[in-house]
C-alpha cells in the first residue's frame, strides 16, 4: 500500500515577535521560519564546516559532564525499544562535552558509526556564554535554551507537553509532524518506559508495518514535513507529534520550550494518570456519564458551568485563585492517601 505523502509545513519569512504572537501561535499549526537565525555566529560557523561548528562550541565548553546516549551501529541511528518493548536499544551515561565533540568529528566519515546524542542540555550550564551570542526575540528572555548534538540519528515520533521553537545550528534536520488528534493512528508505546519522557509511536517512519499498524495510513494523510538547513527555525505547537531525522554526521540544534499555563496549576499529565486509574475500568454507562461531566465542568463544552451561581458560592467552579488551588490540592492529596 502506498502511503500518502506528507504536505510541506508552511514557510514564513521575516517573522518578528509581534507577528509570532498575533498570527502564528493562535493558528495552532506548525511553521517554518527560513533564515531566522542566519546571523547567529553559531550558524555561520555551522555553515562553514563541521570542524568550524565544533570549534565554535568548544569556545564555551568545560569539563563538567553532560548527559549523553549511545547506541551500537546495529541500530542504524534509530533510538528505540528492544523488540520486546521492555528496554531501550541504547545506553545513557555522562561525558565531558569536548571528548563527545571530538568523537563526532572522528566518526563523521565512517559508514556505520555508533549512534551518539546529547539531548536537551541546558545551554547556560553546558555552554556558558553561548546564549549571549546567539539569541532570538520570538520567546521570552527567561525561556532557557537547550542544545541537542549528535550524528545521523532518528528520533521516534513523540510529543512534548510544551510549545517549542527550534533552530538548526549545523547539519540538516527533517521534521515529520502529526496533529494531536492522530494519537490513535500512531500507536503509542508504554507509559512506564519511554526513551525521552512521553510515549513514542511504535511505527517506524522509514519502514511502517501496516499489517501491524494499519491505521497509520490515516495518520500519514494528516502529516506535515519540512527539511531545515542551518539558520532555519521551526515552531511546534503544544502536543504536536513529531519525528526528527538528523541527516548529517555532525548536527547541532538549539530549542526553546515553554508552557504558558499558570505554574500554580496541577499537572494535566498527573490528572490523566489518575483518570486511567479511576475511570477507565468503570462500566460503559458510567464512563459515558463521566465523559459528559468532564466535558461540562472541565472543558466548558456548554459554557461557564458556574455562571448561574453567585460568585461567593461558586467554590471550585469559580476563578482559580491561589487559595482555591491550594484547597483543591489538599483535597486531592487527602483523597489519594485515603485510597
Amino acid at each position: 500500500m502506498e502511503l500518502p505523502a506528507p504536505i510541506p509545513i508552511r514557510d514564513y519569512e521575516g517573522i518578528d515577535r509581534a507577528r509570532f504572537d498575533a498570527e502564528i501561535r493562535p493558528a495552532r499549526q506548525p511553521a517554518v521560519f527560513r533564515g531566522l537565525a542566519r546571523d547567529w555566529p553559531a550558524v555561520q560557523a555551522g555553515r562553514t564546516s563541521s570542524e568550524a561548528a565544533i570549534a565554535y562550541l568548544k569556545r564555551f565548553s568545560h569539563e563538567q559532564p553532560v548527559q549523553a546516549i549511545v547506541g551500537p551501529p546495529e541500530i542504524e541511528g534509530r533510538f528505540f525499544y528492544t523488540p520486546d518493548l521492555k528496554s531501550v536499544n541504547f545506553q545513557r551515561g555522562l561525558s565531558p562535552l569536548d571528548p563527545f565533540l571530538d568523537r563526532l568529528l572522528r566518526d563523521q566519515n565512517r559508514d556505520r558509526p555508533f549512534a551518539m546524542a546529547i539531548q536537551s542540555s541546558e545551554i547556560p550550564e553546558a555552554l556558558p556564554g553561548f546564549a549571549e551570542e546567539n539569541r532570538t526575540d520570538l520567546v521570552d528572555a527567561d525561556v532557557v535554551p537547550r542544545i541537542w548534538l549528535g550524528n545521523a540519528i532518528h528520533v521516534a515520533t513523540h510529543y512534548d507537553l510544551k510549545e517549542n521553537v527550534g533552530v538548526v545550528m549545523t547539519g540538516r534536520r527533517r521534521f515529520t509532524l502529526f496533529p494531536p488528534e492522530q494519537i490513535a493512528n500512531l500507536y503509542p508505546g508504554p507509559f512506564e518506559l519511554t526513551p525521552a519522557g512521553t510515549p513514542i509511536s511504535l511505527v517506524d517512519l522509514a519502514d511502517p508495518d501496516l499489517d501491524r499498524f494499519p491505521r497509520f495510513a490515516e495518520a500519514m494523510a494528516h502529516a506535515q514535513t519540512a527539511l531545515l538547513e542551518p539558520g532555519d527555525a521551526i515552531y511546534l505547537p503544544f502536543h504536536w507529534w513529531h519525528a526528527v531525522d538528523s541527516l548529517d554526521p555532525v548536527n547541532a540544534f538549539v530549542n526553546y520550550w515553554w508552557n504558558p499555563a499558570p505554574a500554580a496549576l496541577g499537572s494535566p499529565y498527573d490528572a490523566l494518570m489518575f483518570g486511567l486509574m479511576s475511570l477507565r475500568g468503570l462500566p460503559d454507562d458510567q464512563r459515558d456519564v463521566w465523559r459528559m461531566l468532564f466535558d461540562h465542568y472541565v472543558f466548558a463544552a456548554n459554557g461557564d458551568p458556574g455562571a448561574h451561581l453567585p460568585p461567593d458560592v461558586q467554590g471550585v467552579l469559580g476563578p482559580l485563585t491561589p487559595q482555591r488551588i491550594a484547597g483543591m490540592r489538599a483535597t486531592l492529596i487527602e483523597a489519594l492517601n485515603r485510597k
